[in-house]
């Protein structure tokens, strides 16, 4: 795997789009010195978290997830369902966001906007290879999309000034 200076720079030179420069930082971290290594993983725009989730999420928002057929594969299965509510409850770590960045990076553009793993599909609505016109195709898709979604398309597409 890469250096996080190296997924770091990648994210906002190579792929992020021009009009999100200087305003998209994505931060990971690793507490070396914690007996687990554990650390927390963030998006920011304009300074403020976005999104953002740690390790002890895990344990401490656990019994918030809906009780579902999927309850007991998320308790017990690491990186099982990276879906609306793990982002929202902000229950990933840094590892899952550079699970979600390996994705990313090796697979096509169309491919991640259809990623199951919505760290995935909010990495691509960023990136510069998702035009203008496409932005635009997919605003009536974007209705049923989770809210971490809609609201990453929607920071995308008033920085592209199209609304």
């Amino acid at each position: 795997m890469a250096t996080w200076s190296g997924i770091r720079r990648k994210l906002e030179m190579d792929y992020l789009a021009p009009c999100l420069r200087g305003h998209i930082q994505y931060y990971v971290t690793t507490y070396t010195n914690s007996h687990d290594r554990e650390g927390r993983a963030a998006i920011r725009y304009d300074g403020k978290e976005i999104l953002k989730g740690c390790y002890w999420n895990n344990w401490t928002k656990a019994d918030q997830f809906p009780k579902d057929e999927t309850y007991e594969t998320r308790k017990n299965i690491e990186m099982a369902y990276m879906d609306d509510t793990a982002l929202k409850l902000g229950i990933f770590d840094q590892r899952c966001f550079y699970s979600a960045f390996e994705e990313f990076d090796n697979q096509a553009i169309e491919k991640s906007l259809l990623s199951q793993n919505l760290l995935v599909r909010i990495f691509a609505l960023l990136d510069r290879r998702v035009g203008k016109r496409k932005l635009m195709q997919m605003r009536e898709s974007m209705k049923s999309q989770p809210e971490m979604v809609r609201l990453f398309y929607d920071i995308r597409v008033r920085a592209e000034g199209l609304l």
